[in-house]
């Protein structure tokens, strides 16, 4: 009897060993988001409610943000282990902060082209790039439609532009206003938040910087120096997770967007649908995407972004391509084929 309850304590001791084991191996992870709980939130939100990071054995914190510079600034001071950052923010951090010991680098593209447009109502005239000569435009300081404007005004030749600053919840309704000609913003943050503002879909005027030779990376995931030193094997793990997650979502938004609904019930359910399949549409799952590989970056149109970024955003040393962006971390092919044929 003594030998059975010996026994029996002893297994209880090893299952418990071993859970405990198991537990320790869990790598926890702090994320932090570009922006609020919207439509393409829905990228980290769904993997991690369907399990996937959990059975990759990490345990991943996914945080709203209020932009892409906050979002780099924050992985670089440690608060955050990844991220996910417009890579033009993440270039002007690394080309300002040359002696920074924690520099972020991008490690896996998710947006292939920048979702940044100029945007305006077509009862203002505006048609074509060359329509805002001279305009009135406004966005907040720190848009990365703005930052990046003089790439997108030396590629289509518009100068005397006049800018107006104002907060994020300001941008649409001074366009509806009347307070300035266009804006800058990601097309499926503003297009939508116009529409919410009463102005239907067909009187707003899109000049997307994708279509008139603005070649822009838009957001990837960024990680610590620190992570991807101390544990590569999580970081893999994660971009896999996420990966498996993305086919799901590019699959089905509508039942991704419950996902972000868990976590923000106030959001608009349809709205933040159509956000999320515009998302996808014009920056995910675009034509330069489908060419390079989904996750993955060209050389020379890295190179040429952190020459216009440098430039554009008068960096106080240039922007190295190799220092902000490493690859070696992405999953096999047959994991990053994510996006549906065209």
């Amino acid at each position: 009897m003594k030998t059975r309850v010996f026994l029996k304590s002893a297994a209880v001791l090893a299952a418990a060993f071993a859970f405990a084991g198991a537990q320790a191996q869990t790598t926890p992870i702090k994320f932090q988001l570009d922006w609020r709980f919207e439509g393409p939130a829905a990228l980290f939100l769904t993997p991690a409610a369907k399990g996937y990071f959990k059975d990759a054995k990490l345990d991943v914190a996914v945080d709203a943000g209020n932009g892409s510079g906050g979002a780099v600034t924050r992985v670089a001071s440690g608060a955050y282990d990844m991220g996910f950052a417009d890579l033009a923010a993440l270039m002007e951090f690394h080309a300002n902060n040359p002696d920074a010991p924690n520099k972020p680098v991008a490690i896996m593209m998710v947006y292939n082209d920048t979702p940044a447009s100029v945007m305006a109502l077509k009862k203002s005239g505006i048609k074509k790039p060359s329509d805002l000569n001279g305009k009135k435009l406004g966005a907040p300081v720190f848009d990365a439609g703005r930052r990046a404007f003089p790439i997108f005004a030396k590629a289509n030749a518009i100068s005397g532009v006049q800018w107006t600053a104002m907060d994020p919840p300001l941008r649409e309704t001074m366009l509806v206003r009347g307070d300035v000609d266009a804006i800058t913003g990601f097309t499926f943050t503003s297009l939508l938040n116009l529409e919410a503002r009463g102005v239907k879909v067909e009187d707003v005027v899109v000049l997307p910087y994708p279509d008139y030779g603005v070649k822009l990376y838009g957001n990837a995931i960024i990680a610590s120096p620190k992570l991807l030193k101390d544990n590569p094997a999580a970081v893999k793990a994660f971009l896999a997770a996420f990966a498996k997650g993305m086919k799901d979502v590019i699959g089905n938004p509508a039942a991704a967007i419950q996902d972000v609904k868990a976590r923000d019930g106030i959001i608009n359910v349809e709205l933040e649908t159509r956000r999320l399949k515009l998302a996808i549409d014009t920056v995910i799952n675009s034509a330069n995407a489908r060419a390079e590989g989904f996750g993955q970056v060209n050389g020379p149109r890295l190179s040429l972004m952190a020459s216009q970024v440098s430039d554009a955003y008068g960096t106080k040393t240039r922007v190295n391509p190799d220092a902000v962006w490493n690859g070696s971390f992405l999953p096999s092919k047959a994991e990053l084929n994510v996006l549906p044929k065209k």
